[in-house]
């Protein structure tokens, strides 16, 4: 797998989500209570932004075009868990954020 930087710590605060990209993928970055999690970049409803989404009280990525949640941990939809969306290794090294991909 290779690992791809596409942030600092220090860029994503806790409880903030940010959209970046690794390489040609685009991903929605999650900083949870200072843990990282990365899912794809678009929702699976209608392809809206999940970079651009926010985290709810529950924990949740809500997608900003019609509020679609996903669990940024596992990537599944909090109404029907049969809906996944893809979701990445995560690596944190020297101040970096790194996305594992293929």
């Amino acid at each position: 797998m290779n690992f791809v930087t596409v942030a600092r710590v220090a860029d994503v605060e806790p409880g903030t989500v940010s959209a970046v990209k690794a390489g040609e993928v685009e991903i929605a970055l999650v900083n949870l209570d200072g843990e990282f999690y990365a899912l794809q970049g678009h929702c699976l409803h209608l392809q809206g932004p999940l970079g651009e989404g926010r985290l709810d009280a529950n924990h949740y990525l809500t997608c900003p075009w019609h509020g679609w949640k996903y669990d940024p941990r596992t990537g599944k939809n909090d109404f029907d868990l049969a809906i996944q969306a893809e979701t990445y290794e995560v690596r944190v090294e020297d101040g970096e954020v790194k996305v594992g991909l293929g």
